[in-house]
């Protein structure tokens, strides 16, 4: 099975090394102070399903840092330095564990998996034996089912000052899927400004895996408003097309001469409103973008902050790249310092295989066979344009 993704660096504050000590220190009600986000790590800390979750604040030399939490594993902020030096949010998220388990929108910077994007119908089948995982984004599966692993508690290990390793042990036939998958991700922050991710996985039954992270960025900082301004370019002279209910109708075509060329730097507001059948289906654009040939050194895809000049780059091991406009906000979630997640505020770019694998033959295999050792990297780069 190909490579996927690779991994991320963090650290935790204040001065802890370990998660152990950080949890058992008098510290853990401290807070990070930064663009006027606060994080309280006691907020993160509740029992669910008999596990308990924390936060997890991560730093790089060049004082980049980067909170999560093992609800989800989830990405709670990345703070960045925006053309005037200014450290800026760029992901949204909750000031609480209770806010992202009440949250409408169940996918602010999760883990995702079994399986990343829909599968039709939430059917598909292995050695001829037919699979039924549940249907939560009728009439499919999205991302894992209705308790994929942005629904778990997560096992959380601090490596060193930059690494944050995350393991959960996925059960055989958990959300449908055959198999007992171990899964581990490791995410870190480089010095380079890298947001970085490795996935791996094994299983004892043959099964299909496609892990992805879906953190929701603003490159102008978390509620600075729409992100139609952002300026997108996208490696990709092919796209998948797909249906009303967004699986794909089982062919690629052509970027070109459709509101799909993202080839040349182009705003994302640009097109968006276009006469365009698979626009309309996706309520803008929801769809994922075949790679021309890369490796992990040549970016795929570059998106610009209109009003921060924050630019990031992103590289994966990836074939494919789903591009949200975040289409489906609806203002109904109070996100850090009480902004709302308003309509298109946010948008997503997930490094993963192409959606419905399992049931398109065509596409590439997303199965994962006893032996194998499913491996994927991916990173977010991030610099600045004055």
């Amino acid at each position: 099975m190909k490579k996927l993704f690779k991994n991320l660096t963090l650290i935790i504050l204040p001065a802890c090394v370990s998660l152990a000590a950080c949890n058992q220190s008098s510290d853990k009600k401290k807070t990070t102070m930064t663009d006027s986000t606060q994080t309280s790590a006691s907020a993160f800390e509740k029992t669910i399903d008999g596990k308990q979750t924390h936060l997890y604040t991560l730093k790089n030399k060049n004082g980049m840092v980067a909170t999560f939490t093992n609800y989800g594993g989830r990405i709670v902020s990345l703070l960045v330095p925006d053309k005037n030096g200014k450290l800026t949010d760029v992901v949204l998220g909750f000031e609480s564990v209770d806010g992202f388990i009440n949250s409408t929108e169940h996918y602010y910077g999760a883990t995702i998996g079994r399986y990343g994007n829909r599968i039709a119908k939430g059917k598909f089948k292995l050695d001829g034996k037919e699979y039924q995982s549940s249907i939560n984004n009728t009439p499919n599966m999205l991302h894992g089912g209705t308790n994929g692993y942005q629904s778990v508690v997560w096992d959380g290990k601090q490596i060193d000052s930059t690494t944050l390793e995350l393991t959960y042990l996925s059960k055989d036939m958990e959300e449908g899927f055959p198999g007992n998958l171990n899964v581990k991700v490791t995410y870190s922050l480089t010095d380079d400004n890298e947001f970085k991710a490795v996935y791996e996985a094994t299983t004892d039954k043959n099964t299909v895996v496609n892990l992805t992270n879906h953190a929701f960025f603003n490159l102008n900082g978390e509620g600075s408003g729409s992100i139609l301004g952002h300026l997108v370019q996208i490696d990709a002279d092919n796209y998948i097309p797909v249906d009303s209910t967004l699986i794909p109708l089982g062919k690629i075509e052509k970027v070109a001469g459709t509101p799909f060329d993202f080839t040349k730097p182009t705003t994302i507001g640009q097109r968006i409103n276009d006469d365009n059948i698979q626009l309309k289906n996706g309520k803008g654009y929801d769809h994922n973008f075949v790679l021309n040939k890369h490796d992990i050194k040549t970016p795929i895809a570059t998106v610009i902050g209109d009003k921060s000049g924050i630019k990031m780059e992103v590289f994966t091991e990836e074939p494919g790249l789903q591009f949200y406009s975040g289409n489906f906000m609806q203002a109904k979630n109070a996100m850090k310092r009480g902004i709302k997640d308003e309509f298109r505020t946010s948008f997503a770019m997930e490094t993963q295989h192409y959606p419905d694998s399992p049931n398109q033959p065509q596409f590439p295999s997303t199965e994962l066979k006893p032996g194998q050792t499913y491996k994927t990297q991916s990173l977010y780069k991030f610099s600045v344009v004055k």
